[in-house]
């Protein structure tokens, strides 16, 4: 995996190829992350006491107002990402549970408390084979998409290699999924003549990873493209062997089937094999220390403000009753 392939698996490298077969996107949701440069300053006054300090989250007003259009424009509720990654290791911090954001307050709390977020703005070329070259640059994206109920088991991974679909992976797969087991063959087959159809030699790159949604009426859907390399997760493949030049082989006690010349499908075949979700490493009260010793104020404050504003909205609903 170069440096050059992960650039191309930016959102808005691959979007404007890709998107009559994916979920809509705002056009003016992309933010230059440098346009904000000189106000992104903090602001701390100082008391009388030298020991004490009020710091004041900064405020974007400007960028606020873009963003709450957008959200309207995608319906009032949507699905944040950076350049490559979304926050899927936060969610166990919103008050839903959930990646669905309705203002700029709920994704900064999502983006703040992601490891795949930060890696994003600090580590993007982490794993590249030619690590010694120059890092190209990058002007950071904030990507709103609008919110989609997805059912997790038909979510798919599928490794391309040479221009090939070599393999396809339940994305899901600490569950296991009856429909999956029962419909193998027609999933395997609606993905392919997706990617025929739609991905195959359209790309910029010839090797990558893709991730799709089949909905309940079979038709596939692109979700997001990903560097092929160890930056992307293989799930219920490794990454030697899809780099390592032989023919994936099909392992039927875990699930494997095999079409003739075609990819390898891997999912989870019983209950019995369901493993704990990946994510619950993430889930480290990480921010509860950092709130208790002081040295993320600013998650605290956003924190308190979606409190406030859910305490508000509810006083105002019982207010509106009482008046009828």
């Amino acid at each position: 995996m170069k440096k050059e392939q992960v650039v191309n698996c930016q959102f808005s490298v691959w979007y404007p190829i890709f998107k009559k077969h994916t979920i809509k996107r705002d056009n003016n949701t992309q933010h230059n992350q440098t346009n904000n440069s000189d106000s992104e300053e903090e602001d701390i006054q100082w008391s009388d006491d030298e020991t004490t300090t009020t710091v004041t989250a900064p405020e974007f007003p400007e960028f606020n107002s873009k963003v709450l259009k957008a959200i309207n424009t995608l319906g009032g509720c949507v699905f944040p990402k950076l350049n490559w990654s979304a926050p899927r290791d936060a969610n166990w911090i919103a008050l839903n549970s959930s990646l669905q954001c309705q203002s700029l307050s709920d994704i900064f709390l999502l983006f703040k408390s992601s490891d795949f977020i930060t890696h994003d703005l600090t580590q993007p070329f982490l794993h590249s084979s030619d690590e010694d070259s120059p890092n190209p640059a990058i002007n950071y994206e904030l990507v709103l998409r609008k919110w989609s109920e997805l059912l997790p088991g038909g979510e798919f991974r599928c490794f391309i290699k040479e221009n090939k679909l070599i393999g396809i992976s339940q994305r899901d797969y600490t569950q296991y999924y009856h429909h999956i087991s029962k419909q193998e063959a027609q999933i395997c087959h609606s993905i392919q003549e997706f990617f025929s159809q739609h991905i195959q030699y359209q790309f910029l790159d010839e090797d990558f990873v893709l991730d799709v949604y089949r909905d309940s009426w079979g038709k596939v859907w692109l979700i997001d493209l990903n560097p092929f390399g160890e930056v992307t997760d293989s799930l219920l493949f490794t990454w030697e062997e899809l780099t390592s030049g032989n023919s994936l082989s099909a392992n039927q006690e875990e699930g494997d089937t095999a079409q003739q010349e075609g990819p390898v499908f891997r999912y989870t075949t019983s209950d019995v094999t369901v493993q704990p979700s990946p994510s619950l490493s993430y889930r480290i009260p990480r921010d509860f220390v950092d709130l208790s010793t002081g040295e993320d104020a600013y998650k605290l404050i956003d924190f308190l403000k979606l409190k406030k504003r859910q305490q508000e909205d509810s006083e105002e609903e019982v207010e509106e009753e009482v008046r009828q």
